[in-house]
């Protein structure tokens, strides 16, 4: 009878957290039933059972954090056969990694319940304990990514208690034992950090430790890859939209008489991006190699806050719905992605994003590029400022967008001529939906 093992719940995926096992070692298993809850780097989703039988053995407590293909429970027929007969595979981990990856990438979509190439990050359990004397001892499994960070941190593998299968060193352990080091005040200058003449560590307990979520460490991650990788141009529109929202009043006025939901700014913003993509394609793109991907659908990614981090819901194909559409699905996929509902192909796919804090009062800011996107918009607020119309003062609603583009993929003068059509149909609101 397989292993249950940690699956790709999603197409950027390399490790999952393990939040919930909502069957206990004893319990009967039938097809179908939701064993456990995985937090991956887009949502959390229920793994389902596949196989019937008695789960035997969970190999992973709440919240370790799992590569993709490893075994993290048993099923077996009650006799604790699939236990004795898969530790040994348990504890061999890197050995069978790949095998068991490509496992994981053939299985069928997950259930879902709530909505990254090699080189995974290790599991890890509970801080390890640390010997403060280095020295030589017995030796002790570990992986090569482990043994590899240890060669790094200058930590000695003999002094750390493996958390993994079997007593396996996995990275987190090297990392635990590091910090350990670090912190303790007693050690020999040898095994000190070295004094910085710029920074200095807080004082211990003067601050308060938060684990980052999946989410956020993944965004961490990918948004890192991308400044390294990515040279961006920044460019900057100030747009008149005094028009705009007086035909956003007009249309709202419309809507509520309907019983139908009202617009937004970004909405109407939404739209306006989506019909200058369609125009004119040339920043609906993104790098694969040594080719430029031109897409012709127009997915746009719209990005939410939410409380386990920046989630990025999908409006597809944009540039083919209302204005009223585009609401619709908009606060419905927001209100989904802060709950953590939303499935993972609701966040996949997109084609350009935007990025909006206007609602925060911020004027103007520049966005780091969502790969493998190649540009972002990023939208402040609308303020009032004092213009000259034929010699006469007025006030008029001025709106900042910044436009962040690969170099790579789009040069200035294309990101230019974007932001030059988008600021000729916001200023001509009509031609949001004509």
């Amino acid at each position: 009878m397989p292993d249950i093992i940690m699956p790709r719940l999603s197409d950027t995926m390399e490790e999952g957290v393990v939040v919930a096992w909502l069957k206990q070692v004893g319990d009967k298993i039938s097809r179908g039933d939701i064993l456990a809850e995985i937090e991956t780097d887009k949502a959390l989703m229920e793994l389902e059972a596949y196989e019937d039988g008695i789960l035997e053995q969970i190999l992973f407590e709440p919240g370790s954090r799992v590569p993709i293909g490893n075994t993290i429970a048993l099923i077996g027929d009650g006799t604790g056969s699939a236990a004795g007969g898969s530790n040994s595979a348990a504890e061999s981990g890197a050995a069978s990694s790949d095998t068991a990856k490509d496992r994981a990438a053939s299985l069928p979509a997950q259930s879902e319940r709530t909505g990254r190439q090699d080189n995974p990050i290790e599991a890890g359990g509970t801080a390890p304990a640390v010997s403060t004397t280095r020295g030589v001892g017995a030796h002790k499994k570990s992986s090569p990514l482990a043994r590899k960070i240890a060669r790094e941190l200058d930590v000695d593998l003999a002094t750390v208690t493996g958390t993994g299968p079997g007593g396996r060193i996995t990275r987190n352990d090297v990392e635990s034992a590091h910090r350990t080091i670090a912190s303790t005040p007693d050690l020999p200058s040898a095994v000190q950090p070295a004094a910085s003449a710029t920074s200095a560590a807080p004082p211990a307990g003067d601050y308060d430790e938060i684990p980052l979520s999946t989410i956020q460490q993944v965004s961490a991650k990918r948004l890192t890859e991308s400044k390294q990788q990515a040279p961006h141009i920044y460019l900057t529109s100030a747009i008149d939209v005094t028009d705009l929202l007086a035909f956003r009043a007009e249309i709202n006025r419309t809507l509520e008489q309907a019983g139908k939901t009202k617009v937004s700014v970004n909405d109407l913003l939404v739209k306006a991006v989506a019909t200058t993509l369609r125009t004119d394609p040339a920043v609906n793109v993104s790098i694969a190699d040594d080719k430029l991907l031109r897409h012709r659908g127009i997915h746009l990614g719209i990005a939410v806050a939410a409380p386990a981090g920046l989630l990025v819901p999908v409006i597809r194909d944009a540039d083919r719905k209302s204005v009223s559409e585009i609401a619709t699905e908009t606060r419905d996929k927001a209100e989904r992605a802060r709950d953590r509902k939303l499935r993972a192909d609701e966040m996949s796919g997109g084609t350009f994003t935007i990025s909006n804090l206007g609602m925060f009062g911020i004027e103007q800011f520049t966005a780091v590029i969502n790969p493998p996107e190649s540009a972002i918009l990023a939208v402040g607020a609308a303020k009032d400022e004092l213009s000259l119309d034929n010699s006469q003062v007025v006030t008029r609603s001025i709106l900042r967008v910044t436009l962040s583009a690969d170099h790579r993929a789009i040069d200035g003068a294309t990101a230019a001529r974007f932001l030059q059509q988008l600021t000729e149909v916001l200023e001509h609101p009509l031609r949001i939906i004509t």
